[in-house]
């Protein structure tokens, strides 16, 4: 059986686009019973940025309750946060010892913050730590421990993932097959929600709609997507509205071909607001009841957890082990 593996780590509110864009695809794939399912939160990445302990256990019960509320099965999955499997982070230093510094160097995330830097005059490494440095090289721990065939990413992930081959076919190169080399899958019908404000929805604009909002805040935070200044009895073009975007991510076929109706005979954006308010609440209602059931009660998140972490350790131990023993380092029965 194959092996399909998705993490999220804690570093804010896990929202629409998170949702869109990695969650439900992920859900959708692992419906495939010819796929074996891992599922992680990814609370080490997430030291990067977060450094508060409150904070981080607060953000790492939610992307685990997130999950959870929005349909991961934990008993037909491997559903783990990545802290409970230390053989993940013994596996990073080794793949680190194969890491070519200018590999790091090339990575995305860095040089744009390198870049950044020389744009406002600062030192090239201003802000740097080394997490955020060989970031990728944990990410690939994450990846070849668990033998992953296959890693959905978005698109500005690609590069994690030919990373992560590159180390596996180094260490196989020398020391004989060992990691098999994942492959990243896009979707490329999977749609990207806009933000409020019709930019690429980013906590770092603060255009988001976390998931799970309560419905007063819900209604609040769709009146404020921006519109064109169309009258309501004008036709508007749902192929270019952030309203219809979000619209058709949580409706029906049928209701969205009614909507699409309603749009070109020229709904207000009032009435599309109103009724976009009423699908999404609908959609999350049940999902948002689940997620703050288990954000109260998080010795059941723990105990779920911790299960998951045993069913990850039991496939990370003997290739850990197999790993060692190809490096000539003394392995313990």
């Amino acid at each position: 059986m194959k092996t399909i593996v998705t993490g999220i780590k804690p570093t804010g509110r896990v929202h629409l686009g998170n949702y869109i864009g990695a969650i439900k695809p992920a859900l959708d794939q692992a419906k495939n019973k010819e796929l074996e399912a891992v599922y992680f939160v990814a609370d080490y990445h997430g030291l990067t940025k977060v450094r508060d302990q409150k904070e981080m256990q607060e953000l790492s019960y939610g992307i685990a309750a997130t999950w959870l509320a929005l349909g991961l099965d934990p008993d037909h999955s491997i559903f783990y946060r990545q802290s409970d499997v230390p053989e993940i982070f013994e596996l990073s230093w080794i793949l680190a010892c194969f890491s070519p510094k200018g590999l790091m160097n090339r990575a995305h995330a860095y040089k744009a913050i390198v870049e950044k830097n020389r744009m406002e005059n600062r030192e090239e490494d201003e802000g740097v730590n080394m997490g955020l440095f060989t970031y990728p090289i944990l990410m690939a721990s994450d990846i070849l421990l668990f033998q992953s065939n296959y890693v959905p990413v978005g698109k500005d992930q690609i590069q994690h993932v030919e990373i992560a081959r590159d180390l596996a076919s180094a260490f196989n190169h020398q020391f004989g097959r060992t990691f098999t080399l994942p492959e990243h899958i896009v979707d490329e019908n999977t749609p990207i929600l806009p933000g409020l404000d019709g930019r690429k929805m980013s906590k770092s604009y603060h255009n988001t709609i976390p998931l799970f909002e309560e419905p007063d805040k819900l209604k609040k935070l769709i009146n404020r997507i921006t519109t064109d200044s169309s009258g309501p009895k004008e036709a508007k073009d749902p192929n270019h509205s952030t309203v219809f975007a979000f619209y058709k991510a949580f409706a029906s076929e049928e209701q969205t071909i009614e909507m699409r109706r309603k749009f070109q005979e020229g709904i207000g954006w009032g009435d599309a607001k109103e009724e976009l308010f009423h699908v999404m609440n609908d959609f999350f209602a049940e999902p948002r009841e689940t997620f703050h059931y288990y954000l109260s009660h998080t010795e059941e998140l723990d105990r779920i957890l911790e299960a998951g972490a045993k069913k990850a350790r039991a496939k990370a131990i003997p290739l850990l082990k197999e790993v060692k023993r190809k490096l000539g380092i003394l392995v313990h029965p």
